[in-house]
């Protein structure tokens, strides 16, 4: 009769241990110490209570679960050494076969073992196996699902770092466009409207001159028109291969000597020294010092017109190439429509090949743009 109350106890108990793993716990120690203490067996409640603590361990924390093991043990222990008259040990010497039908002897008829506390440890034993198999089974389980969820959010965060790059090269590429907008839109289109101007000016009196502007605003319109269609050829996927294919032109003119000439074209008067030493730079390197000039030379022939004394100054220094594009000052009203992403432009420019860059009013007048680039005394490179 005990071992039928036990088991219905302790498989009710046990359909809410997922929700309620510490209080089922409980329960069932309280539902063996009285098993024991009325009927002085344990039952099933024993294996009933492994299975909690295998609940217990796979859902708390590991010093939640041990305490409740440990809890569990000591009351369960005290009870059954006090109290179990039945245990495994008692169970195991009356289960000698009988050797004819007419010995057989029912077990209620038998006499009871007397108290042993060698019995008893073997019952103990017994029960500490059971709830060390729980705890065991319900950790391993417990590991996994951390494992599991670390996994997971390891996974999450390494979608939110491809985002964040992808978001990171998004905004990169935006700010390559516009630049690359800004070269041919204000360098070329300034360029261009400089050259009709001069060239409407110079038709009546200088026919050869306006003529010779007009061959130069067709070369710098033609440039302007490559380099549009290189830009927007980058937003389409097809745009490497036509790009491999050679197809496509640069939209600022790589030679420092030709960007010269074409701002002379256009009036400017501008005078040049150490040019061969961007020459030697790689093209990389070169090609960015290229667009820092143009940018800085747009930017006199936009802000500052007129001005009489326009300097691109090349030098080497100890450590260090030093460019510097200065002017004295407009001596026309300014043509205005800046938004400051020339500036901007430069100085990113410039930290791209490991320069700095500052631009400001010189104090005797005018502006400087001046970019500092570490590269050795050969021009072989940049020093690291």
């Amino acid at each position: 009769m005990a071992w039928l109350a036990g088991s219905v106890v302790t498989s009710s108990l046990l359909l809410v241990r997922r929700s309620r793993p510490l209080l089922v716990a409980g329960a069932l120690t309280m539902a063996g110490v009285v098993s024991l203490g009325f009927a002085g067996v344990l039952g099933v409640v024993g294996l009933g209570l492994a299975c909690a603590l295998y609940s217990v361990a796979s859902q708390r924390t590991s010093r939640t679960a041990w305490a409740a093991a440990v809890a569990s043990f000591l009351v369960l222990g005290a009870a059954c050494w006090w109290w179990e008259r039945i245990g495994v040990a008692e169970m195991l010497l009356w289960m000698e076969p009988a050797t004819a039908e007419e010995d057989y002897v029912p077990a209620a008829f038998l006499a009871a073992p007397p108290f042993s506390g060698g019995r008893r440890s073997v019952s103990l034993l017994v029960l500490l196996v059971l709830l060390g198999l729980g705890m065991a089974t319900g950790s391993v389980a417990r590991a996994r699902r951390l494992h599991a969820a670390g996994l997971l959010e390891r996974y999450r965060a390494v979608v939110r770092e491809r985002d964040s790059s992808a978001a990171l090269a998004r905004a990169a590429e935006r700010a390559r466009i516009a630049r690359e907008m800004h070269d041919v839109v204000a360098h070329s289109l300034s360029v261009m409207v400089a050259l009709s101007d001069g060239a409407g000016a110079a038709m009546d009196r200088a026919p050869d001159r306006s003529r010779e502007a007009l061959r130069e605003l067709s070369a710098t319109g033609r440039s302007a028109l490559l380099g549009m269609q290189d830009v927007l050829q980058a937003l389409d996927p097809r745009g490497g291969e036509a790009a491999a294919a050679g197809r496509l032109a640069d939209p600022v003119d790589a030679d420092l000597r030709v960007v010269l000439d074409r701002f002379r074209a256009v009036g400017m008067s501008v005078a040049e020294s150490g040019l061969e030493l961007v020459a030697a730079l790689e093209t990389a390197t070169g090609l960015a010092v290229v667009r820092i000039v143009t940018e800085a030379l747009t930017n006199v022939l936009r802000h500052a017109p007129g001005a009489v004394a326009v300097d691109v100054i090349i030098r080497q220094l100890d450590d260090a190439l030093e460019v510097e594009v200065r002017d004295d000052g407009g001596r026309l009203p300014s043509l205005g429509g800046g938004t400051g992403r020339g500036l901007i432009g430069m100085r990113e420019r410039a930290d791209l090949i490991g320069g700095s860059l500052t631009a400001g009013p010189r104090p005797e007048g005018g502006w400087c743009v001046r970019l500092l680039l570490p590269v050795s005394r050969d021009g072989s490179g940049i020093d690291t």
